[in-house]
Protein backbone atom coordinates (compact mmCIF):
# COMPACT_ATOMS: atom_id res chain seq x y z
CA UNK A 1 0.00 0.00 0.00
CA UNK A 2 2.77 2.47 0.55
CA UNK A 3 6.34 2.46 -1.13
CA UNK A 4 10.03 1.92 0.58
CA UNK A 5 12.63 0.25 0.56
CA UNK A 6 12.95 -3.90 2.31
CA UNK A 7 16.12 -4.52 3.90
CA UNK A 8 17.62 -8.00 3.73
CA UNK A 9 17.40 -8.55 7.54
CA UNK A 10 13.79 -7.55 7.42
CA UNK A 11 12.36 -9.92 4.95
CA UNK A 12 15.02 -12.74 6.41
CA UNK A 13 12.85 -12.16 10.01
CA UNK A 14 9.34 -12.09 7.63
CA UNK A 15 11.15 -15.69 6.07
CA UNK A 16 11.53 -17.36 9.25
CA UNK A 17 7.70 -16.18 11.13
CA UNK A 18 6.17 -18.11 8.28
CA UNK A 19 8.97 -21.10 8.24
CA UNK A 20 7.26 -21.46 11.96
CA UNK A 21 3.67 -20.94 10.97
CA UNK A 22 3.62 -23.04 7.73
CA UNK A 23 5.88 -26.04 9.49
CA UNK A 24 4.51 -28.96 7.27
CA UNK A 25 0.79 -28.14 6.37
CA UNK A 26 1.10 -25.17 4.35
CA UNK A 27 4.01 -23.41 1.76
CA UNK A 28 5.02 -20.03 0.96
CA UNK A 29 6.76 -18.10 -1.69
CA UNK A 30 8.68 -14.98 -1.18
CA UNK A 31 8.62 -12.21 -4.56
CA UNK A 32 10.82 -9.76 -3.65
CA UNK A 33 14.31 -9.79 -4.21
CA UNK A 34 17.37 -7.30 -2.35
CA UNK A 35 19.45 -6.85 -5.24
CA UNK A 36 19.89 -2.85 -4.55
CA UNK A 37 22.78 -1.92 -2.29
CA UNK A 38 23.32 0.19 0.12
CA UNK A 39 26.31 2.14 0.68
CA UNK A 40 27.37 3.49 4.02
CA UNK A 41 30.16 5.55 5.08
CA UNK A 42 31.40 4.60 8.84
CA UNK A 43 31.33 7.27 11.47
CA UNK A 44 33.38 10.49 12.16
CA UNK A 45 35.03 10.36 8.54
CA UNK A 46 35.35 13.68 6.53
CA UNK A 47 33.65 14.67 3.66
CA UNK A 48 34.81 13.64 0.19
CA UNK A 49 37.77 10.36 0.09
CA UNK A 50 34.13 8.69 -2.30
CA UNK A 51 31.50 6.61 -1.52
CA UNK A 52 31.80 4.62 1.56
CA UNK A 53 31.50 0.38 1.23
CA UNK A 54 28.50 -1.57 0.75
CA UNK A 55 26.08 -1.77 4.38
CA UNK A 56 23.34 -4.23 3.34
CA UNK A 57 20.91 -4.74 0.41
CA UNK A 58 17.27 -3.65 -0.53
CA UNK A 59 14.00 -4.73 -2.14
CA UNK A 60 12.64 -1.20 -3.74
CA UNK A 61 8.90 -2.01 -2.98
CA UNK A 62 6.31 0.30 -4.80
CA UNK A 63 2.42 0.33 -4.38
CA UNK A 64 0.59 -2.66 -5.04
CA UNK A 65 3.40 -5.13 -5.33
CA UNK A 66 3.24 -8.62 -4.11
CA UNK A 67 5.71 -9.25 -1.11
CA UNK A 68 4.64 -12.78 -0.17
CA UNK A 69 2.34 -16.10 -0.96
CA UNK A 70 0.94 -18.53 1.41
CA UNK A 71 -0.85 -21.67 0.20
CA UNK A 72 -2.43 -24.38 2.28
CA UNK A 73 -3.23 -22.27 5.91
CA UNK A 74 -6.72 -21.77 7.48
CA UNK A 75 -7.98 -18.01 6.89
CA UNK A 76 -7.47 -17.03 10.73
CA UNK A 77 -4.07 -18.24 10.48
CA UNK A 78 -3.08 -16.65 7.43
CA UNK A 79 -4.94 -12.84 9.05
CA UNK A 80 -2.80 -13.51 12.35
CA UNK A 81 0.13 -14.25 10.44
CA UNK A 82 -0.07 -10.98 7.70
CA UNK A 83 -0.45 -9.53 11.53
CA UNK A 84 2.97 -10.60 12.94
CA UNK A 85 4.70 -10.26 9.01
CA UNK A 86 3.28 -6.22 8.74
CA UNK A 87 5.11 -5.65 12.20
CA UNK A 88 8.46 -6.51 10.82
CA UNK A 89 7.90 -4.15 7.85
CA UNK A 90 8.48 -0.42 7.79
CA UNK A 91 5.86 0.00 4.97
CA UNK A 92 1.99 -0.36 5.25
CA UNK A 93 0.50 -3.93 3.90
CA UNK A 94 -2.75 -5.12 3.11
CA UNK A 95 -3.94 -8.98 2.92
CA UNK A 96 -4.82 -9.93 -0.28
CA UNK A 97 -7.15 -13.48 -1.35
CA UNK A 98 -7.49 -14.91 -4.22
Amino acid sequence: MSQGWITDRQIEACRVIMARATKKSGKFWIRIFPDKPFTKKPPEVTMGSGKGEVSHFVASVVPGRILFEIDGLTPEIIKGLHGNISAKLPIKTQLVTK
